[in-house]
């Protein structure tokens, strides 16, 4: 049909009709808006975190978690104890170090002067305790380092 040909009346009557629909469902989708954007505001008021910022939070957690992974395997408790290892002298030249992890993974170090020479010594240290026999002032420092005490 032509535009011409068709009632004025009639496309009055169906354009009013549907602007009132149009009015209808944006009244409508208005009012859930409304309630959607209320609700909105009082979680964000009760400290729930937006949509952005939870990832971002999820990001920072994971990222936290692989840090605190790598502190604790890092060799961070470390103990000096210094002695002398030969009655004929003095002055603690001598010294064992311990350095180790949270899990007590890490190593011993000694040094021993005496008048001529010196000898330094490594010992591993697995879950506190080594293969090899430690001296006393070696598990001195193991203990210190283990505890956080100062030896």
């Amino acid at each position: 049909m032509d535009a011409a040909r068709l009632d004025p009346e009639l496309l009055a009557w169906t354009a009013g009709a549907i602007a009132l629909l149009a009015l209808l469902v944006t009244a409508v989708v208005w009012r859930r808006l409304r309630v959607v954007d209320r609700r909105l505001t009082q979680l964000v008021e009760a400290g729930a975190p937006t949509t952005p910022e939870r990832g971002r939070i999820e990001a920072l957690e994971q990222e936290l978690a692989s840090v605190r992974g790598d502190l604790a395997q890092a060799l961070r408790h470390v103990a000096v104890v210094r002695y002398d290892a030969f009655g004929d002298m003095g002055g603690r030249m001598s010294f064992s170090a311990a350095v180790v992890d949270d899990t007590g993974d890490g190593m011993v170090i000694s040094s021993i002067h005496a008048r001529g020479e010196s000898r330094t010594y490594a010992k591993g240290i697995v879950g506190g305790d080594s293969e090899i026999v430690l001296t006393p002032e070696e598990r001195q420092a193991l203990d210190a380092a283990r505890t956080g005490q100062d030896t």
